[in-house]
């Protein structure tokens, strides 16, 4: 867990200063990468800083877009585990500005389920409809929904939600019209023993669908489904 602290008063000054690791020296470091598609986000949404968009576009038509990938941050730490109305505000705006018409497939991440996840969770083992390996704890959902869950339920163009936080469990499952899944516990940091993994998302374009799987860190792969 990274612990900070922030003075932030946005009206009146140009940026957030932060004490300890804090979201912008982590962004910072990030962006830097050159495989990185990491970005900052509008200032006015700061301390959440990690909020973007990116278009994946087929290599015949670079202009053209197949999907849109919108990244939010979630909290935590010392900040609160929420998505806030105004981080509602700002996808809203945004698409619309860029997909008005919801004819491109959208697909969202951020790291904190939210408390959705706790509705659309298997109770027992994964069984049908959901797809999964590993369902060894609770939800451990954001503090509250501010409308981010209403907005995208009611976008016909939405197609899944990922998340991570929650290390014993990587099961996607359906909830209304859309899909949503966990990560796998990739690295080495954090809690639990659980074998390590990734989940992958395959995109196709002309028919579009998504598709997704976790692979092992032994290369054995499982969990596979069709999210639209």
């Amino acid at each position: 867990m990274i612990i900070e602290k922030h003075i932030c008063q946005i009206a009146v000054e140009e940026e957030c200063s932060f004490r300890g690791t804090g979201r912008l020296e982590l962004m910072k470091n990030e962006i830097k990468h050159n495989a990185s598609f990491s970005s900052y986000g509008p200032k006015r949404l700061w301390p959440s800083v990690s909020n973007y968009v990116l278009q994946v576009s087929s290599p015949d038509d670079p202009q053209s877009p197949v999907a849109f990938l919108y990244f939010l941050d979630s909290g935590g730490g010392s900040y609160p585990e929420v998505i806030s109305s105004g981080q509602a505000e700002w996808f809203q705006q945004k698409a619309q500005e860029i997909n008005a018409d919801s004819k491109v497939p959208e697909i969202i991440f951020w790291h904190i389920p939210s408390k959705a996840y706790k509705a659309a969770a298997p109770k027992f083992g994964i069984r049908k409809p959901c797809v999964g390996s590993i369902n060894k704890e609770k939800v451990a959902a954001q503090e509250a929904e501010t409308g981010i869950m209403d907005l995208l339920v009611k976008r016909t163009s939405v197609k899944a939600i990922f998340v991570g936080h929650n290390h014993g469990l990587d099961w996607c499952c359906p909830y209304k019209k859309l899909w949503l899944c966990y990560a796998r516990h990739t690295g080495y940091g954090g809690y639990g023993d659980w074998p390590r993994g990734a989940r992958i998302l395959e995109i196709t374009h002309k028919p579009f669908s998504l598709r997704s799987w976790i692979r092992m860190e032994d290369g054995n792969v499982h969990s596979e489904v069709v999210l639209s």
